[in-house]
């Protein structure tokens, strides 16, 4: 059913991805999916990484990391963005055509007040997206 599974993965927030994660991972073991693991980093230096080349190492890392633990096949796709905070939305719906995903699993927050005003990315996401977004709280 699902052949590559896209999952967006904030390095700085790793923490809070746990769930997220492991769904991924059961669903790519039980339809034999490729994971791919997408991380968006600014071209400046950030948290994470001094510069884009680092940052796509860092995630490649993680991505290992993932498969070892959980043992299913993965697959990294770093994207640049002159501003993520702005434009996170807009790279991950293009990283869903890049990468070819034809599911996203995604981690989101609980919802809170500040949703009426601004969408959640993950609500943003599984609206846009023309393939089928599960968001995992």
């Amino acid at each position: 059913m699902y052949r590559k599974i896209m999952v967006p993965v904030d390095l700085v927030h790793r923490d809070q991805l746990d769930k997220a994660l492991k769904s991924a991972a059961d669903l790519a073991k039980h339809y034999g999916a490729t994971v791919t693991y997408v991380g968006v980093t600014p071209e400046t230096p950030s948290p994470v990484a001094h510069n884009p080349r680092e940052f796509a190492e860092k995630l490649s890392s993680f991505a290992k990391t993932e498969a070892e633990a959980h043992g299913h096949a993965v697959d990294s796709h770093a994207m640049t963005s002159t501003d993520p905070a702005v434009d996170l939305d807009k790279t991950l719906l293009r990283a869903i055509e890049q990468t070819g995903a034809d599911l996203v699993v995604m981690a989101s927050h609980k919802p809170n007040i500040a949703d009426w005003f601004w969408a959640s990315h993950g609500g943003t996401v599984a609206s846009e997206a023309d393939i089928s977004v599960f968001l995992v709280r």
